[in-house]
């Protein structure tokens, strides 16, 4: 790892630093970006000299280019004193993140996507909070009341969906996982890095669960973002890498191997009330009622039909029976599992469980047409258990992002 040279002194009458400690470490990880790595960096250095108050330093996270990055990197760093190269023999921008973070000495950690898609006016916001304590993650969120997004509905289709599916499987409350613009207190850093497993685009998502579920301030800052057109993501195949590390996280919850208890011990995040072990207040109580709702639910749903199949055809019965049953399914988890009451947020309550009814409409259809197109027979017993599948990610979604943060008398 190239060696890091010292950084600028800070200006006079700055915040008490250390007078040699580096305040912030902002990493741009690359691959392959001959072409936008030095006007990014240029951008970068000119706004930090003349917006930040106390010593920085940029580091160049190279991981296993095969153009001429790393000579471009190389030229930047020889240049400016606060630019540091270092490369890394594989790729995957968590692992360049990971090495980059473990080993520097800032007390502040953050990272750019090299195309500054991200304005860079929410940089000063976006670190602040760590600076002062009050917060131990920041991240640029682009679907946070006030953030100015310009991208296709493509890409806004898929944000939204990974976000909503977060929300569901993971409980997460951070409304943007993936925006490349983030920020993370290095004692923080330290506590949960080695807890992190991996090393391509999922880092972030997996990062930000830890810290949520070990108690720490996570600050969001809406930000001014803008496509870039000429982004090289695989969108499918990050994706269904995002879906696997979704489903290894939830697993690794659920069994206790993510030691989330040590880590709010080391963190010194204790719960604000207390709870039984392992189990969300309300949780064994909300699960009773939601299975006899659900049990209610499914058989009125298998009557609808196995009654209307004759005149609809399987895919027009699935559709009316699980429209009809969602809207009935809703209204009672809205007043006897959630104890929601009165008429306020019914309307809201009632689109955001279509949303969900659509989510489950798509398994139960994808379902029925794999089992036509493949030649099935059990039809009735396919749908029931795509419905069952259906209604579990139905309880998370309600529980998670329809129903949260409202209670009785709401």
């Amino acid at each position: 790892m190239t060696h890091v040279p010292p950084s600028r002194e800070p200006d006079a009458g700055a915040m008490p630093l250390a007078t040699l400690t580096t305040a912030l470490d902002v990493v741009v990880p690359v691959y392959n970006e001959e072409r936008d790595l030095a006007p990014c960096v240029r951008k970068l250095h000119a706004d930090l000299t003349g917006t930040f108050p106390y010593r920085f330093r940029i580091t160049i996270a190279d991981n296993a280019s095969t153009d001429r990055t790393r000579e471009v990197a190389e030229a930047l760093a020889a240049e400016y004193p606060e630019v540091v190269s270092v490369h890394l023999p594989d790729k995957g921008r968590g692992r360049a993140l990971s090495a980059v973070w473990s080993a520097s000495d800032a007390q502040v950690l953050a990272y750019m996507d090299v195309d500054l898609s991200t304005d860079l006016a929410a940089l000063a916001p976006l670190v602040a909070p760590l600076l002062s304590g009050h917060s131990d993650v920041a991240i640029g969120s682009r679907l946070a009341r006030g953030a100015r997004v310009v991208r296709g509905p493509r890409r806004e289709f898929i944000s939204r969906c990974y976000n909503l599916i977060l929300r569901g499987a993971l409980a997460a409350r951070f409304s943007d996982a993936q925006c490349g613009f983030k920020a993370i207190r290095a004692d923080v850093a330290r506590r949960l890095l080695p807890h992190v497993e991996d090393t391509g685009w999922f880092f972030d998502t997996e990062l930000l669960v830890l810290a949520e579920r070990a108690g720490a301030r996570i600050h969001e800052v809406p930000v001014d973002w803008v496509d870039d057109p000429d982004s090289r993501v695989d969108v499918v195949a990050t994706a269904i890498a995002d879906l696997k590390g979704v489903a290894r996280v939830a697993r690794g919850l659920l069994t206790g191997r993510i030691p989330i208890a040590e880590l709010r011990a080391q963190l010194g995040r204790a719960p604000l009330e207390p709870a039984t072990p392992g189990v969300p207040e309300g949780l064994f109580r909300q699960l009773v009622r939601f299975a006899a709702v659900g049990v209610a639910s499914t058989l009125a749903y298998l009557l609808l039909f196995v009654v209307l199949r004759g005149g609809l055809g399987a895919q027009g019965a699935n559709l009316v029976a699980l429209l009809v049953t969602a809207i009935a399914n809703t209204a009672a988890n809205r007043r006897f599992t959630f104890g929601v009451r009165g008429g306020r947020h019914i309307g809201r309550h009632q689109f955001e469980g279509l949303v969900v009814f659509a989510l489950g409409l798509a398994l139960t259809s994808g379902s029925l047409a794999l089992l036509h197109r493949f030649g099935g027979t059990a039809e009735v017993v396919t749908v029931v258990g795509a419905n069952l599948l259906a209604t579990v990610l139905r309880f998370l979604l309600l529980r998670n992002w329809v129903f949260r943060n409202t209670g009785a008398g709401s």
